[in-house]
Protein backbone atom coordinates (compact mmCIF):
# COMPACT_ATOMS: atom_id res chain seq x y z
CA UNK A 1 0.00 0.00 0.00
CA UNK A 2 1.26 3.46 -0.96
CA UNK A 3 0.64 6.58 1.12
CA UNK A 4 -0.07 9.64 -1.06
CA UNK A 5 -0.58 13.30 -0.13
CA UNK A 6 -3.44 14.90 -2.07
CA UNK A 7 -3.68 18.68 -2.25
CA UNK A 8 -7.41 18.92 -2.91
CA UNK A 9 -7.25 22.57 -3.98
CA UNK A 10 -4.52 22.28 -6.61
CA UNK A 11 -5.01 18.55 -7.19
CA UNK A 12 -1.33 17.80 -6.79
CA UNK A 13 -0.25 14.36 -5.61
CA UNK A 14 2.91 13.35 -3.75
CA UNK A 15 3.95 9.73 -3.23
CA UNK A 16 5.63 8.75 0.01
CA UNK A 17 6.24 5.30 1.49
CA UNK A 18 4.88 1.89 0.68
CA UNK A 19 3.88 -0.56 3.40
CA UNK A 20 3.90 -4.32 2.87
CA UNK A 21 0.79 -5.17 4.82
CA UNK A 22 -2.82 -4.18 5.35
CA UNK A 23 -3.89 -0.75 6.54
CA UNK A 24 -7.36 -0.74 8.11
CA UNK A 25 -8.72 2.42 6.54
CA UNK A 26 -11.83 2.70 8.71
CA UNK A 27 -9.65 2.95 11.81
CA UNK A 28 -7.39 5.74 10.53
CA UNK A 29 -7.58 9.50 10.91
CA UNK A 30 -5.73 12.69 9.97
CA UNK A 31 -5.00 15.44 12.46
CA UNK A 32 -6.90 18.70 11.77
CA UNK A 33 -3.86 20.18 9.97
CA UNK A 34 -3.27 17.00 7.95
CA UNK A 35 0.29 16.82 9.32
CA UNK A 36 -0.20 13.58 11.30
CA UNK A 37 -1.80 10.25 10.46
CA UNK A 38 -2.93 7.66 12.98
CA UNK A 39 -3.44 4.21 11.48
CA UNK A 40 -3.89 0.53 12.26
CA UNK A 41 -1.73 -1.81 10.16
CA UNK A 42 -0.86 -5.49 10.16
CA UNK A 43 1.69 -7.64 8.36
CA UNK A 44 1.48 -10.71 10.64
CA UNK A 45 5.27 -10.67 11.07
CA UNK A 46 7.47 -10.06 14.11
CA UNK A 47 8.09 -7.98 16.07
CA UNK A 48 4.57 -6.46 16.20
CA UNK A 49 2.33 -8.40 13.77
CA UNK A 50 -0.28 -5.62 14.09
CA UNK A 51 0.11 -2.10 15.45
CA UNK A 52 -1.35 1.38 15.79
CA UNK A 53 1.02 4.19 14.85
CA UNK A 54 1.24 7.94 14.33
CA UNK A 55 3.29 9.17 11.36
CA UNK A 56 3.77 12.23 9.18
CA UNK A 57 2.19 11.59 5.77
CA UNK A 58 3.09 10.68 3.12
CA UNK A 59 5.34 8.45 5.26
CA UNK A 60 4.32 5.45 7.35
CA UNK A 61 7.44 5.58 9.56
CA UNK A 62 6.11 5.49 13.12
CA UNK A 63 6.79 8.34 15.54
CA UNK A 64 4.54 6.73 18.15
CA UNK A 65 3.57 3.05 18.15
CA UNK A 66 1.33 0.79 20.19
CA UNK A 67 1.51 -3.01 19.56
CA UNK A 68 -1.95 -4.37 18.87
CA UNK A 69 -1.56 -8.19 19.14
CA UNK A 70 -4.14 -8.81 16.43
CA UNK A 71 -6.63 -6.62 14.60
CA UNK A 72 -9.38 -6.64 17.22
CA UNK A 73 -9.26 -3.05 18.42
CA UNK A 74 -6.58 -0.63 17.29
CA UNK A 75 -6.53 2.65 15.45
CA UNK A 76 -7.71 5.99 16.77
CA UNK A 77 -8.96 9.51 16.18
CA UNK A 78 -7.44 12.95 16.55
CA UNK A 79 -9.53 15.01 18.94
CA UNK A 80 -7.16 17.92 18.18
CA UNK A 81 -3.55 18.37 17.09
CA UNK A 82 -2.48 17.52 20.64
CA UNK A 83 -5.14 15.05 21.75
CA UNK A 84 -5.45 11.46 20.52
CA UNK A 85 -8.35 9.11 21.21
CA UNK A 86 -6.84 5.64 21.15
CA UNK A 87 -8.77 2.42 20.48
CA UNK A 88 -6.69 0.26 22.83
CA UNK A 89 -7.39 -1.57 26.08
CA UNK A 90 -5.68 -0.45 29.33
CA UNK A 91 -2.12 -1.82 29.38
CA UNK A 92 -1.94 -1.98 25.59
CA UNK A 93 -1.56 1.82 25.58
CA UNK A 94 2.09 1.46 26.65
CA UNK A 95 4.61 2.10 23.86
CA UNK A 96 7.72 -0.06 23.38
CA UNK A 97 11.24 1.33 23.77
CA UNK A 98 12.27 3.76 21.06
CA UNK A 99 8.88 5.45 20.71
CA UNK A 100 7.57 8.43 22.61
CA UNK A 101 5.10 11.28 22.40
CA UNK A 102 5.88 14.96 22.99
CA UNK A 103 5.03 16.05 26.53
CA UNK A 104 2.20 18.29 25.27
CA UNK A 105 0.35 15.48 23.45
CA UNK A 106 -2.37 13.75 25.46
CA UNK A 107 -3.63 10.22 24.82
CA UNK A 108 -6.82 8.77 26.27
CA UNK A 109 -9.16 5.90 25.36
CA UNK A 110 -11.78 6.59 22.73
CA UNK A 111 -14.50 5.31 25.03
CA UNK A 112 -15.46 2.81 27.70
CA UNK A 113 -15.17 -0.09 25.26
CA UNK A 114 -11.92 1.00 23.63
CA UNK A 115 -10.06 -1.91 22.07
CA UNK A 116 -12.96 -4.34 22.33
CA UNK A 117 -14.42 -3.98 18.84
CA UNK A 118 -13.33 -3.73 15.25
CA UNK A 119 -14.19 -0.66 13.14
CA UNK A 120 -16.51 0.72 15.79
CA UNK A 121 -16.59 3.14 17.47
CA UNK A 122 -14.00 4.85 15.25
CA UNK A 123 -15.84 4.61 11.92
CA UNK A 124 -19.14 6.07 13.11
CA UNK A 125 -17.49 8.70 15.35
CA UNK A 126 -15.32 9.93 12.48
CA UNK A 127 -18.19 10.05 9.98
CA UNK A 128 -20.43 12.00 12.35
CA UNK A 129 -17.60 14.41 13.19
CA UNK A 130 -17.04 14.98 9.46
CA UNK A 131 -20.67 15.85 8.80
CA UNK A 132 -22.22 12.54 7.72
CA UNK A 133 -25.72 11.71 8.93
CA UNK A 134 -27.11 8.19 9.17
CA UNK A 135 -30.22 8.11 6.96
CA UNK A 136 -30.96 4.37 7.35
CA UNK A 137 -29.09 1.77 9.48
CA UNK A 138 -30.09 -0.90 6.97
CA UNK A 139 -30.81 -4.57 7.52
CA UNK A 140 -28.14 -7.23 7.08
CA UNK A 141 -28.04 -11.00 7.02
CA UNK A 142 -26.42 -13.00 9.82
CA UNK A 143 -22.72 -13.79 9.45
CA UNK A 144 -22.15 -16.39 6.69
CA UNK A 145 -18.67 -17.92 6.54
CA UNK A 146 -18.71 -19.40 3.01
CA UNK A 147 -20.86 -16.78 1.27
CA UNK A 148 -19.67 -14.24 -1.31
CA UNK A 149 -20.14 -11.63 1.44
CA UNK A 150 -19.91 -12.40 5.16
CA UNK A 151 -22.73 -9.93 5.78
CA UNK A 152 -25.04 -8.73 3.01
CA UNK A 153 -27.32 -5.75 3.49
CA UNK A 154 -30.80 -6.68 2.29
CA UNK A 155 -31.64 -3.03 2.93
CA UNK A 156 -28.47 -0.93 2.37
CA UNK A 157 -27.07 1.16 5.20
CA UNK A 158 -27.22 4.77 3.98
CA UNK A 159 -25.17 7.78 5.07
CA UNK A 160 -25.72 11.28 3.69
CA UNK A 161 -23.80 14.54 3.50
CA UNK A 162 -25.32 17.67 1.94
CA UNK A 163 -23.60 20.59 0.23
CA UNK A 164 -25.90 23.38 -1.04
CA UNK A 165 -28.76 21.67 -2.94
CA UNK A 166 -26.99 18.36 -3.55
CA UNK A 167 -26.62 15.39 -1.21
CA UNK A 168 -23.94 12.75 -1.44
CA UNK A 169 -25.18 9.32 -0.33
CA UNK A 170 -22.91 6.45 0.71
CA UNK A 171 -24.62 3.06 0.55
CA UNK A 172 -23.11 0.02 2.26
CA UNK A 173 -24.20 -3.12 0.41
CA UNK A 174 -22.18 -5.70 2.30
CA UNK A 175 -19.16 -6.45 4.48
CA UNK A 176 -16.39 -8.96 3.91
CA UNK A 177 -16.62 -9.68 0.19
CA UNK A 178 -14.60 -12.66 -0.99
CA UNK A 179 -11.66 -11.43 -3.14
CA UNK A 180 -13.04 -7.91 -2.78
CA UNK A 181 -13.15 -4.96 -0.39
CA UNK A 182 -14.11 -5.28 3.26
CA UNK A 183 -16.89 -2.70 2.89
CA UNK A 184 -18.80 -3.00 -0.37
CA UNK A 185 -20.01 0.53 -1.04
CA UNK A 186 -21.56 2.61 -3.75
CA UNK A 187 -22.14 6.36 -3.96
CA UNK A 188 -24.73 8.50 -5.64
CA UNK A 189 -25.67 12.17 -5.88
CA UNK A 190 -29.19 13.25 -4.94
CA UNK A 191 -31.21 16.42 -5.50
CA UNK A 192 -32.97 18.17 -2.63
CA UNK A 193 -36.05 16.13 -3.57
CA UNK A 194 -34.12 12.84 -3.23
CA UNK A 195 -34.05 12.33 -7.00
CA UNK A 196 -30.91 10.48 -8.16
CA UNK A 197 -28.90 13.03 -10.15
CA UNK A 198 -25.90 10.76 -10.77
CA UNK A 199 -25.19 7.18 -9.71
CA UNK A 200 -21.46 6.42 -9.40
CA UNK A 201 -22.04 2.72 -8.74
CA UNK A 202 -19.54 0.70 -6.75
CA UNK A 203 -16.81 3.00 -5.47
CA UNK A 204 -14.34 3.08 -2.59
CA UNK A 205 -14.78 6.61 -1.26
CA UNK A 206 -16.40 9.96 -1.99
CA UNK A 207 -16.71 13.23 -0.09
CA UNK A 208 -16.97 16.98 -0.45
CA UNK A 209 -13.65 18.82 -0.27
CA UNK A 210 -13.17 21.94 1.82
CA UNK A 211 -13.29 23.98 -1.37
CA UNK A 212 -16.69 22.51 -2.25
CA UNK A 213 -15.74 19.98 -4.92
CA UNK A 214 -17.08 16.45 -4.89
CA UNK A 215 -14.20 13.96 -4.93
CA UNK A 216 -14.41 10.27 -5.83
CA UNK A 217 -12.15 7.20 -5.61
CA UNK A 218 -12.82 3.95 -7.44
CA UNK A 219 -10.69 1.23 -9.01
CA UNK A 220 -7.44 3.03 -8.15
CA UNK A 221 -8.52 6.25 -9.87
CA UNK A 222 -9.09 9.61 -8.15
CA UNK A 223 -11.59 12.00 -9.74
CA UNK A 224 -13.53 15.16 -9.14
CA UNK A 225 -17.16 15.61 -10.08
CA UNK A 226 -18.10 18.85 -11.78
CA UNK A 227 -21.43 19.91 -10.25
CA UNK A 228 -21.73 23.58 -11.31
CA UNK A 229 -23.88 24.82 -14.16
CA UNK A 230 -26.96 22.66 -13.59
CA UNK A 231 -27.59 18.95 -13.73
CA UNK A 232 -26.81 18.67 -17.43
CA UNK A 233 -23.24 19.80 -16.67
CA UNK A 234 -22.48 17.20 -13.98
CA UNK A 235 -19.59 15.01 -15.12
CA UNK A 236 -16.71 12.99 -13.69
CA UNK A 237 -13.19 14.24 -14.44
CA UNK A 238 -10.36 11.80 -13.71
CA UNK A 239 -7.41 13.41 -11.94
CA UNK A 240 -4.95 10.54 -11.63
CA UNK A 241 -4.76 6.76 -12.08
CA UNK A 242 -2.68 5.13 -9.34
CA UNK A 243 -3.31 1.58 -10.52
CA UNK A 244 -0.01 1.17 -12.35
CA UNK A 245 2.25 2.02 -9.40
CA UNK A 246 4.39 -0.75 -7.93
CA UNK A 247 6.19 -1.25 -4.64
CA UNK A 248 9.40 0.67 -4.04
CA UNK A 249 11.65 0.72 -0.98
CA UNK A 250 11.41 4.35 0.16
CA UNK A 251 13.36 5.51 3.22
CA UNK A 252 11.87 8.26 5.40
CA UNK A 253 13.11 11.81 4.95
CA UNK A 254 14.67 13.50 8.01
CA UNK A 255 11.46 15.47 8.55
CA UNK A 256 9.41 12.26 8.73
CA UNK A 257 11.44 11.25 11.80
CA UNK A 258 10.47 14.35 13.79
CA UNK A 259 7.13 15.08 15.42
CA UNK A 260 7.21 18.76 14.46
CA UNK A 261 8.92 20.71 11.74
CA UNK A 262 8.44 21.94 8.22
CA UNK A 263 5.84 20.44 5.91
CA UNK A 264 6.73 16.97 4.61
CA UNK A 265 6.95 16.46 0.85
CA UNK A 266 7.00 13.27 -1.17
CA UNK A 267 7.75 12.48 -4.80
CA UNK A 268 5.47 14.41 -7.13
CA UNK A 269 3.12 12.28 -9.20
CA UNK A 270 1.54 13.14 -12.56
Amino acid sequence: MLLVNWDTRRHEFQAGQWLKGRVYEERCDLSPSGDKLIYLAANQKPPYYAWTAVSRPPYFTALALWPNHGTYGGGGLFESERSILLNQCGGARRMPAGFRLPANVRVRPIGEWAGRGEDEPIRVARMRRDGWMLADPGTSTEFRWNAQMNWEFVVPQRWRKTRDSLTLERRILGIGERNGPWYVTEHRLLSDGDEVVMDFGRSDWADWSRSGELLLAREGKLSRVKTSGGRAQIRVEQLIDLGGLRFEQVPPTPGALRWNGQRIFGRKLK
